[in-house]
């Protein structure tokens, strides 16, 4: 979502997060980020949730929910043939059981944040509002941070990394997670700071009247 000018909607007013409304009044709100792997998804949802003036905010994460034994999810063999799960394919990705614990997170919070490759596809079987936003980050600049992340932070062999970057994560990010962007609301450039960009998601939340929150006077 873009101003008149062409640029990146900015924050333009104060805001405030408002607790579950008594007497059963209102929504919480789903707030989804998606994106590709290194996008800043996670950095982002804690720069939402440290920029909200309340206690009320759930975080989950999605690389909580993958499968991690072979009877479910994806899985490939690497040259040794031992088997290794596809973080790249949905079908790896236990959504079932991210929707429930959302819909938990929606029944005792005002604002629930899912971020994860494929947030946007959960879709719990309650009544909330909902507020999807893609982080839109160069595949370069993605592939950097992940280095930077895993191995030389976490020791992962790069070696390995980016095997299984050409050999999978790069082609199934253009086919799964790419096309979600269309069905966002929000796309957000992932090179700007994470509090500027929680700025942009709060303001456009509020322009657009989403239950749970409201400007303050």
């Amino acid at each position: 979502m873009h101003g008149s000018s062409g640029g990146p909607l900015t924050p333009a007013a104060p805001w405030v997060i408002l607790g579950l409304p008594s007497g059963g009044e209102g929504e919480p709100m789903l707030l989804t980020l998606t994106g590709g792997s290194g996008a800043g998804k996670t950095t982002l949802a804690a720069a939402l949730t440290a920029t909200a003036p309340c206690d009320s905010v759930r975080v989950l994460h999605a690389d909580d929910y993958y499968f991690r034994t072979p009877d479910s999810g994806v899985w490939f063999l690497d040259e040794n043939g031992v088997p290794h799960l596809d973080f790249g394919d949905p079908r790896s990705l236990d959504i079932a059981r991210l929707a429930l614990d959302t819909e938990a997170a929606l029944a005792s919070h005002a604002v629930a944040i899912v971020d994860g490759l494929f947030a946007c596809r959960v879709v719990p079987q309650v009544a909330c509002a909902r507020f999807h936003v893609f982080v839109d980050l160069p595949a370069d600049l993605r592939l950097v941070r992940k280095i930077q992340r895993k191995c030389l932070r976490d020791g992962f062999p790069l070696d390995v990394l980016l095997r299984n970057y050409l050999r999978h994560r790069r082609d199934a990010h253009d086919r799964h997670v790419e096309p979600a962007r269309h069905d966002c609301d929000l796309e957000l450039d992932g090179t700007l700071p994470a509090e500027t960009l929680a700025r942009q998601v709060w303001s456009v939340v509020l322009a657009r009247g989403l239950a749970g929150v409201r400007q303050s006077s």
